[in-house]
């Protein structure tokens, strides 16, 4: 097989991309950028005068002396950074991109896997240590779809598993890495064997961190509804949506990947005995359903997780007190901030319902594009965080949109009465 990757050449062999960046890095070097994605997240809004951790009831600096949460999250960034730097540089000397050395030497990126997990939850160094400890705690809580109450941080614990959703495929990708480690013919740097473990186990793990979403809007889902009972009861109004039925339309956007994620696996391992049905009409059914995801998830990035009136009545569209589409309380003051980042989403949106399809993986001359996709992917969230935070901001300080859900805090108090 030549540098091009060509599997019909030799199936075993890493393909070209492959040997410059193996798949351990591919992961190590997302969860990087994600970090530091984070703390640009932070420094900007920090500017503009958006104050992040009030909103994710995150413990204020005890004096003005300590670093500020941005700064922090950069010093942690540039810790990740500096050993991953000088892994890839030493593999790349001792390889040479020579295809038996990349595999003989795969101890250098499943060393800084192990390094990266470690940095992040042993609590032996000061640097970031709130912040890092903060994280594995939220972690631990959404793992399985659990959700704080809104005095604990329940927008954060929102962001935190929407985050998930972008990482996906690196989940994916990090299990594959993991499971070709116990396997002694070709290691984690060989050509990526995404059918480790059997034909469900990476669209299942890919599937988690849409089910904890789900799970997560259930839980807000049923809160509503008790706070609302509980508001009856004592004779108070109740909210538009007074049973809930936003997080139950958010669940099932939610819920609108896992048909992508399915009829993923099953072209993959296509059996016309088995399915019942030709690999083109499939196909088509597949496409049907991204078609129903992406479209569906950017309706909900612009109308309901940034307020946006592109989509409401021609009267909220047309409003001539802010520009068209937008709303009236702003903290990108350029209007044609949003119309970029509109077209932005709607283009990664696309993309991105693709790449969860785990039955393009098994062209491995794509692997480099597939690699490109999970980086737009961390681009376009970290893009999202920007407006979500903005209009929790707004919500919080300019008082709700006209049919947002905001009978939490009274559910809460209901809850310790």
């Amino acid at each position: 097989m030549d540098g091009d990757g060509d599997p019909a050449v030799d199936p075993e062999r890493p393909d070209g991309f492959t040997l410059v960046l193996p798949l351990p890095y591919r992961v190590a070097l997302v969860v990087v950028l994600g970090v530091w994605a984070w703390g640009l997240n932070l420094h900007y809004l920090h500017l503009i005068h958006i104050d992040v951790p009030a909103l994710i009831r995150y413990p204020s600096r005890p004096s003005s002396t300590h670093p500020t949460h941005h700064l922090s999250t950069y010093r942690l960034a540039t810790l990740l950074t500096i050993p991953l730097l000088f892994s890839l540089a030493l593999f790349w000397l001792l390889t040479h991109g020579d295809a038996a050395l990349v595999q003989q030497w795969s101890v250098l990126p499943n060393l800084y896997l192990l390094l990266l997990c470690l940095l992040f939850i042993l609590p032996y160094h000061d640097l970031s240590k709130s912040g890092r400890a903060r994280t594995v705690a939220t972690l631990k809580r959404i793992s399985l779809g659990g959700l704080a109450e809104a005095a604990d941080g329940k927008f954060g614990d929102i962001l935190m598993a929407d985050a998930l959703t972008s990482y996906a495929k690196v989940l994916g990708d990090l299990f594959v890495c993991l499971c070709m480690m116990l396997k002694a013919a070709h290691g984690s740097t060989g050509r990526p064997d995404r059918a480790c473990g059997g034909w469900f186990m990476v669209p299942l793990i890919i599937s988690i961190p849409s089910m904890i979403r789900l799970r997560q809007c259930l839980i807000e889902h049923l809160r509503i509804r008790r706070g609302n009972q509980a508001a009856r009861r004592e004779g108070l109004a109740v909210g538009k949506d007074g049973w809930g039925g936003q997080h139950l339309a958010n669940a099932l956007k939610y819920a609108s990947a896992f048909p992508v994620i399915v009829l993923s696996a099953l072209q993959r391992g296509y059996d016309p005995a088995r399915i019942g049905m030709s690999e083109t009409g499939l196909f088509r059914l597949w496409l049907l359903f991204v078609f129903i995801n992406s479209f569906y998830s950017f309706y909900w990035d612009v109308a309901k997780d940034w307020d946006l009136h592109m989509f409401s009545s021609k009267s909220e569209r047309d409003n001539p007190e802010y520009p068209w589409g937008l709303r009236r309380h702003r903290y990108f003051h350029t209007p044609e901030i949003y119309y970029g980042v509109i077209i932005v989403d709607l283009l990664l949106r696309c993309t991105w319902s693709f790449k969860l399809s785990p039955h393009l993986d098994h062209f491995n001359d794509l692997e480099g594009g597939i690699f490109l996709m999970e980086i737009l992917e961390v681009f376009r969230r970290w893009l999202w965080i920007f407006f979500r935070v903005e209009t929790e901001w707004v919500r919080n300080n300019r008082g709700p949109a006209p049919d947002d859900i905001m009978l939490g805090d009274y559910a809460n108090k209901i809850d310790e009465d």
